[in-house]
């Protein structure tokens, strides 16, 4: 008599591990691509670089 397996069953840790990754990667596919698509709403300041790279650092005072 051929055995028949048990279904391989995931617990619920590791079905909201994986929802919880594919979600991430979701996320950063949409926003990657929405920011290729979407264009600024408005031209760069003009004491601003184009390239619009910010920083937490603060930035030395100027005297």
């Amino acid at each position: 008599m051929a055995r028949h397996r048990r279904p391989n069953r995931r617990t619920d840790a590791e079905a909201r591990r994986r929802l919880a990754a594919t979600l991430a990667v979701a996320s950063a596919v949409a926003a990657t691509l929405l920011t290729v698509v979407v264009r600024p709403a408005a031209p760069p300041a003009p004491d601003r670089t184009a390239s619009g790279g910010t920083t937490d650092l603060a930035q030395p005072g100027r005297k």
